[in-house]
């Protein structure tokens, strides 16, 4: 009688189970951004997408951070974040994941984010200037500002200095004579232009209108960084290297570039039915050109480049769609 009574609970365990793993959520919570952003845009024409075409989906407020740790805990089933914070979350052991997730994985990189280290020009002239990486080789003292502490920017750019050249720039900064600041980016481009800062440092798009907008108020120079710096920052952030190529900004006119690249990516938590994380990408890429209309880098989204590299994880469901499509 115990072994038949053992044998039923067994039954009823692996008979629960599959029951669970099957299961397909009536509805999904999508953790966007804050008002205003792209990512809020962005985040309601997706839950209307998908509402429509796929499951239905409700769209809540959210940020970088927040939305991993919220899709790791089951909080919100999927949402906007970076490449290089899922990265980190999923390894631990850096701020702000003292610990790793590990129910978040990346759904699709949507569309390239690029870092750009904005100089004045007469600063990077005066002290002879040739990258990043000899500005802070030589402790130049520099007025330098980024997006507030949390955002994505000011992640990469903290990881920047820490991974690719081994300094805490909120205090090393300050301490070879220089200041930190945090503004948004129209108050930061302002602040360059009044020569109240001389470098400026943000995550935005491959084409950036900020940018534009700085160089039509002043002259500029794109400080780029060394090859080996920009592996170092790879290996920890699961970052890669862009170009900024000549004729995108008057400020490049001759030598391309090379600066952190990082993409906006889609992070869900990795218990999800695998055949609903298919059906969200499939739905989201036949899609693509209405979705463009909400946030035009959404034109960039591509099946060669949805699925990170590893050591990144990525859903099963996703990877499938993806390399099926990246196939065809």
């Amino acid at each position: 009688m115990k072994k038949f009574i053992i044998f039923l609970l067994t039954l009823t365990c692996v008979f629960t189970a599959s029951v669970v793993a099957a299961d397909t959520p009536s509805q999904l919570r999508f953790m966007a951004g804050p008002p205003g952003g792209n990512w809020f845009a962005l985040g309601g024409a997706l839950a209307e997408l998908w509402s429509q075409k796929t499951i239905p989906t409700t769209s809540i407020t959210g940020g970088a951070v927040a939305n991993i740790i919220n899709a790791d805990k089951g909080k919100g089933d999927l949402g906007f974040s970076n490449t290089s914070m899922v990265a980190v979350a999923q390894k631990g052991g850096m701020a702000p994941f003292k610990d790793a997730v590990g129910n978040a994985s990346i759904l699709a990189n949507l569309y390239t984010q690029y870092t750009y280290f904005i100089a004045r020009k007469d600063f990077v002239e005066k002290n002879d200037i040739k990258s990043l990486d000899d500005l802070v080789a030589r402790k130049i003292p520099t007025r330098f500002a980024t997006l507030k502490t949390g955002t994505g920017s000011e992640f990469i750019v903290n990881g920047i200095f820490k991974s690719g050249f081994g300094v805490d720039y909120r205090e090393t900064l300050k301490e070879w004579g220089g200041s930190v600041e945090y503004a948004s980016y129209s108050g930061g481009a302002d602040l360059i232009a009044d020569n109240h800062l001389d470098v400026f440092a943000f995550s935005v798009g491959k084409v950036a209108s900020i940018v534009m907008q700085i160089e039509s108020q002043t002259d500029i120079v794109i400080l780029g960084m060394e090859q080996n710096t920009l592996d170092k920052i790879g290996a920890d952030y699961g970052t890669v290297t862009f170009t900024v190529d000549p004729g995108i900004y008057k400020s490049v006119t001759d030598t391309p570039v090379k600066v952190v690249g990082d993409y906006t990516c889609i992070v869900v938590r990795s218990d999800l039915d695998e055949q609903v994380v298919y059906d969200l990408c499939k739905t989201m890429y036949e899609n693509q050109d209405t979705l463009a209309k909400a946030v035009v880098d959404m034109k960039e989204l591509n099946p060669a480049t949805a699925v990170p590299t590893a050591p990144i994880k990525s859903h099963p469901g996703a990877v499938k769609y993806w390399d099926e499509v990246a196939a065809k």
